[in-house]
């Protein structure tokens, strides 16, 4: 194993932290698209995770992507569908961090991995599921199908960014967390205030 530079370690570690977000959004929806990026060899994997690209993975990465996406559009079953996100996020945001993190030693990718990666999707998707319940109470629900055609693109967006630029997609996302974290506040205290 060559010893990676300091810059190749931080690009590695933006691009995995963005991957770990977008998980946040849609856990599905990024692993299909690493897994179409490794095929087209536009991502190098860690050793080991030579297997997103597979066909085996992309299609089931493709059905559990459909159905996940569409499952959000139903009211009230995206809150079920948080119960099992939370977890599955933060799974796969480790999974996928210490995909990213290529020429790393293994004690480092996997503390990395599940502190960085897990953690971070943890935190995006415990906003976003916030924001669906502050959803819920103000519209009853009917605004739900809108929000989650939001966290979709954004699943999306974030995934492209991180792979094609992934220490701008790091900036943003500090800025997104923020945000993020600021509306959860605001629509608690409203819940709270009710």
């Amino acid at each position: 194993m060559d010893n990676p530079s300091t810059f190749q370690i931080i690009s590695a570690a933006a691009l995995g932290l963005g991957l770990a977000a977008a998980v946040g959004f849609r856990v599905f929806v990024p692993f299909l698209m690493v897994g179409v990026a490794a095929r087209g060899n536009l991502v190098s994997l860690g050793s080991g995770f030579e297997w997103l690209g597979s066909d085996v993975a992309l299609v089931m990465f493709g059905v559990a992507a459909l159905a996940e996406v569409g499952a959000y559009f139903v009211p009230y079953l995206d809150h079920l569908l948080d119960l099992v996100a939370g977890p599955a996020a933060m799974v796969a945001g480790t999974v996928l961090m210490a995909s990213a993190l290529v020429d790393v030693a293994p004690w480092l990718r996997w503390t990395l991995a599940v502190v960085a990666g897990g953690g971070t999707a943890g935190v995006f998707q415990g906003a976003t599921a916030g924001l669906r319940a502050g959803s819920t109470v103000t519209t009853a629900g009917l605004g739900n199908p809108a929000f989650a055609g939001l966290e979709t693109g954004s699943a999306v967006v974030v995934t492209l960014l991180a792979l094609l630029v992934p220490l701008i997609a790091l900036v943003l996302l500090v800025v997104v967390l923020v945000q993020l974290l600021r509306k959860v506040g605001r629509r608690l205290r409203l819940v709270g205030a009710k």
